[in-house]
């Protein structure tokens, strides 16, 4: 293996310096949440006028969209509340949308703006399919028919069914990362929310960045360390072995990739470190942001993560490309116990962590407004699952299969809901329960997650092929392609 500079003849790379290379190679595209051949593409302008993103916002171990959205007619309500004593949430708490039968949970409450601007809409029911099916064909598949998704009810596994699009467990790629590859899009994903499967195609990994006032980059080899000899030393050595002409695949991957790794760096850092009021940061998004920022900080991770997003919208020109796919995440969501404490509506684990969801959206939501972005903008929520609609002994629910979910942004059709809301009759129809003790309300979804991304990146430009490419299984629905909430 041979490396040669633009001014010397070519040399030999012994042993120990083509290890010392991979290594640092390696460890720097880690720190910098870059990987793969062709983890970025060669940077050209951005197009304001056509630009549009998609921020999923994923909400890990389960949310339990039975109280986040609930029936508000009479008959409904009823046989919820008998399902979940102590549990449900009264008529009288719920925040109505409209005339659609259906009140938010009241943690929700910053989000009702966007309601009122018909910005906001639930999609009811939505979960991993092969094809539509019905309970007797559920029931009637072999353990190995597709239409059984992989493991269903397991965490990690129906994480990895939500996030790549498939039935599959052993699915490699996310749906978000195979988008961004068949659209060409500059970046990757861009993840505010860790390396997850999600971003990931078979040539790129998620462009992982920090939160607000952390840095990004090599660590003591950014621009405010190059005023002391010894660290500009070694960034200019650095940079001249990355510029060498290497034979062979690997390293002159590895050489390029720490390139652009560098480069991308540089460009991003400042904008990435930038917290809110201080010096350089956006009024209109400080502004928006207000109600979350305590002592100069923003108080919770979502609130964190989507103010960082925010300004990677808001200097789009700076992070480049006219299509940006955002990942944004929350933990917290396995209440199988202590769900509710007091009978509070506002009280428990799932309504504190709604609160900080609903409070960081919405601070957002009037970001996107306020930069005039909101037309070009559209969030979604993911989970790993639904929530059975009866409780456990803990004050508490159990893993399920189909689920509720939010969509927002300037561009929704909101005002309404979509999808088919399940029939609330345990062991009915819609519940994958045979058996009394297996009729807890695990609803089989009447919408797919291929038909949720669809409608989203067919708004975000993707051709029909295009759809059918990043999304195999969006064939066996037929014509109903498209959900039609945006």
């Amino acid at each position: 293996m041979k490396s040669q500079s633009k001014k010397m003849p070519a040399q030999p790379l012994d042993a120990v310096a083509r290890r010392q290379f991979l290594q640092r190679a390696g460890s720097l595209a880690t720190a910098l949440g870059l990987g793969g051949a062709g983890a970025l593409t060669t940077l050209r302008p951005a197009h304001a006028a056509d630009y549009k993103a998609l921020v999923c916002v994923f909400l890990y171990g389960g949310n339990d969209g039975q109280n986040m959205v609930v029936p508000t007619d009479a008959s409904r309500h009823a046989q919820y509340a008998a399902a979940r004593p102590g549990l449900a949430l009264p008529r009288s708490a719920l925040l109505a949308l409209g005339s659609t039968g259906f009140g938010l949970h009241p943690a929700l409450a910053a989000l009702q703006p966007a309601w009122q601007r018909q910005a906001l809409a639930p999609l009811f029911n939505v979960g991993p399919l092969f094809a539509p099916v019905t309970k007797a064909e559920y029931l009637s598949a072999p353990a190995n028919s597709p239409l059984r998704p992989d493991s269903l009810f397991s965490h990690s596994d129906q994480q990895t069914l939500w996030e790549s699009s498939t039935t599959s467990a052993m699915a490699r790629t996310g749906w978000g990362g195979r988008s961004a590859q068949a659209l060409g899009m500059v970046n990757p994903v861009i993840s505010l929310g860790g390396n997850g499967r999600f971003g990931l195609s078979d040539q790129q990994t998620p462009l992982v960045l920090p939160g607000p006032g952390d840095t990004f980059g090599a660590h003591t080899l950014q621009p405010s360390d190059m005023g002391w000899a010894p660290m500009a030393a070694r960034k200019q050595a650095i940079d001249a072995l990355y510029a060498q002409q290497f034979v062979g695949v690997l390293p002159a991957a590895y050489a390029r990739q720490q390139r652009e790794a560098f480069l991308v760096s540089q460009r991003l850092g400042a904008l990435v470190a930038r917290q809110p009021l201080t010096a350089g940061s956006s009024a209109a998004l400080d502004a928006a942001f207000a109600p979350l920022i305590v002592n100069g900080r923003l108080s919770t991770s979502p609130a964190r993560q989507l103010y960082q997003v925010a300004k990677l919208i808001d200097g789009r020109a700076t992070v480049q490309g006219d299509r940006h796919i955002f990942f944004v995440q929350q933990g917290g969501y396995d209440t199988h116990a202590n769900q509710a404490l007091t009978g509070d509506p506002l009280d428990g684990q799932h309504a504190r962590l709604l609160k900080d969801l609903g409070d960081a959206l919405a601070a957002f939501d009037r970001a996107m407004v306020a930069i005039g972005m909101d037309q070009a903008v559209t969030s979604f929520t993911q989970s790993d699952f639904g929530r059975t609609l009866t409780g456990n002994g803990s004050q508490g629910t159990d893993h399920a299969w189909g689920n509720h979910q939010l969509v927002l942004g300037g561009a929704v059709r909101g005002g309404t809901t979509y999808g088919q809301y399940p029939q609330l009759a345990l062991g009915g129809p819609d519940d994958i329960g045979v058996h009394s003790w297996e009729r807890q309300g695990r609803w089989i979804p009447t919408s797919s997650v291929d038909q949720y991304a669809a409608t989203l990146l067919s708004w975000f430009g993707a051709s029909e092929a295009m759809l059918d490419q990043v999304l195999p299984n969006l064939r066996n629905f037929g014509s109903a392609r498209n959900l039609g909430f945006v």
